[in-house]
């Protein structure tokens, strides 16, 4: 491996770094991707419990209908045919509990603003305003890229008024000169939980493009979001690219401090690897300041990078409960919850506390995997994963913890976990009785496995700091040195898949609509997750019968 020069060497295989890679690969270069954990994926990747899988980043997708962006791209990238997808309740995608109050978002946008109408009246104007103004503005930001020629960009500004006139605004504010119903307001802006960034700082335009994701609901992969791992890393090596996994990269080699070009990368045990591009899909922090070093940097990065603000940080406890969860209320929906009162003031307060002092967390984001993907479903445990955000803050005492974490760490992560288990009974009475297994992922678990400043989950803050033409670019200030992922282009499983092909096509000198062309023969299989199972393929079935049969035979097995 060091003895040979890569056409690209690319750092990290999330879903940026796999897509960039199996771009570059089926283009003929020679490309070597590195990992540094010991399974491929970032925030995409499975691991298992005593059998039982979770996956901490990939909750839904949207956009994977027919023609819609998600769908092309997967084609493009031709893993398609080797995915299969759960389309989510499409009566209740999500499920929003704000105090006492309950809301279902439906998978279909006039349904949505029917149902607004109908719980909200008298707010009936601004609804249809601001759901109108959610999708021209979304609509005219996915248009940007193919505005093309002297005569349509002499109507740009015509052509993106919407976004023109908002583009620059916070969330709160837009809402707040349509809506004036507080409950409303904030079952409109419940989806900030996917960005992490609170009404006050987050930009309009992110949050109806995200709200615009989801319009027609949200799918689940068949697998978890190692099954997209599985099927991107596939076609990467079809195409003769090298995954090489647990190998963490101490430093991008740069030719000289005057030249300021990037030839290589040096791993963690010496060994330096050549090549004529580095993709790094590290957060930015990772990529400018420790695998780069300041000296390389010109004043002006340096500055951007001292003003960077990182997203949020999370608590994820992952649990497996012997309980009848369908009895209690869940389905494959996901739940928000949420205190009913100004959605500012509870981001201010977890952002700003102290987590010792929370008795329990009244926001949360709650899903059950086993019912988004039936064939995960033993026939009597079910897979929880439960979120919330916190800031770093209360973890900086442990931020050297190693591999042999300490008694202080865990207790405190045992603190916290029964925190959890307590507001987690609110939505779901006497779930801690049913519990098989409970781990809780904390910003040092974070760090440890998917190598993130400060255990951020979405890269850089999406305020409107560091969005848009404000963000950091693909093609860096380094000559030769590309980057992706969620502080590029857009975070999320789809956004930073769309960043790896962008930074590709950069590389290559095409296009990325060339790159995300769908290609023939390729086609995704998309099922209902609320269908009966026996109305499923044959070979879907079959997956679950085996699944049932394993778990039933381990009971029988004599001890």
């Amino acid at each position: 491996m060091s003895n040979q020069t890569w056409d690209s060497i690319i750092i990290g295989s999330g879903a940026g770094g796999l897509s960039a890679a199996i771009c570059l690969a089926r283009a003929g270069q020679k490309v070597l991707l590195l990992e540094q954990h010991d399974v491929p994926g970032g925030w995409c990747h499975s691991f298992y419990l005593n059998g039982h899988r979770f996956t901490p980043g990939v909750h839904y997708i949207g956009l994977l209908g027919e023609g819609e962006s998600t769908s092309d791209l997967y084609k493009g990238l031709e893993i398609a045919n080797d995915l299969v997808f759960f389309r989510m309740n499409p009566e209740a995608y999500e499920h929003v509990h704000l105090g006492p109050h309950r809301f279902d978002y439906p998978d279909d946008p006039e349904e949505l603003e029917k149902r607004l109408i109908a719980k909200f009246p008298e707010e009936k104007k601004g609804i249809q305003k601001y759901l109108k103004l959610v999708r021209l503005a979304s609509e005219e930001l996915y248009s940007l890229p193919y505005i093309k020629g002297f005569w349509q960009k002499l109507t740009l500004p015509y052509r993106t008024r919407h976004f023109g006139k908002y583009g620059l605004f916070s969330l709160r504010r837009v809402i707040n000169w349509h809506v004036k119903n507080p409950l409303l307001r904030n079952i409109l802006n419940i989806q900030c939980g996917d960005h992490g960034v609170q009404p006050r700082k987050a930009a309009f335009i992110l949050h109806a493009a995200l709200m615009f994701h989801y319009f027609k609901g949200g799918y689940y992969p068949m697998g978890g979001g190692g099954a997209l791992v599985k099927a991107m890393n596939k076609r990467f090596k079809s195409y003769g690219g090298v995954l090489k996994t647990s190998t963490s990269v101490k430093r991008i080699l740069i030719e000289d401090e005057k030249v300021k070009k990037a030839i290589g990368v040096e791993l963690q045990d010496g060994t330096q690897i050549f090549g004529t591009h580095v993709v790094s899909n590290a957060d930015v922090g990772i990529t400018y300041n420790r695998l780069i070093g300041q000296q390389y940097l010109s004043p002006k990065l340096r500055k951007k990078l001292d003003k960077t603000i990182y997203s949020c940080t999370s608590l994820m406890l992952f649990l497996t409960v012997d309980m009848d969860v369908r009895k209690a209320g869940l389905d494959s929906g996901n739940i928000w919850v949420m205190p009913d009162r100004d959605m500012d003031d509870y981001f201010d307060e977890v952002m700003n506390g102290n987590l010792k002092k929370i008795k329990a967390f009244e926001g949360m984001f709650i899903n059950c995997t086993t019912l988004k993907d039936p064939t995960s479903f033993d026939g009597k445990n079910h897979c929880l994963e439960v979120i919330t955000f916190v800031d770093y803050t209360s973890f900086a005492p442990f931020k050297n913890e190693d591999k042999q974490r300490s008694e202080a760490y865990l207790q405190y992560k045992e603190e916290l976990t029964q925190k959890m288990i307590l507001s987690l009974e609110k939505v779901i009475p006497n779930i801690g009785e049913h519990i098989v297994q409970k781990e809780l992922g904390t910003p040092i678990t974070n760090e440890y496995y998917i190598n993130t400043t400060n255990g951020n989950v979405y890269g850089t803050e999406k305020s409107l700091k560091h969005i848009g033409p404000f963000a950091f670019k693909a093609k860096s200030e380094i000559e030769n040195l590309f980057l992706c992922g969620a502080s590029i282009l857009s975070h999320g499983v789809a956004g930073a898949g769309h960043s790896g092909v962008n930074t590709a096509a950069i590389i290559l000198g095409k296009t990325p609509d060339e790159l995300k062309e769908p290609r023939d023969g390729q086609k995704l299989m998309i099922l209902e997750a609320e269908d009966d199972p026996n109305n499923y393929p044959d070979d879907i079935l079959k997956k679950i019968q085996l699944r049932q049969k394993r778990r039933s035979s381990k009971e029988k097995l004599p001890i």
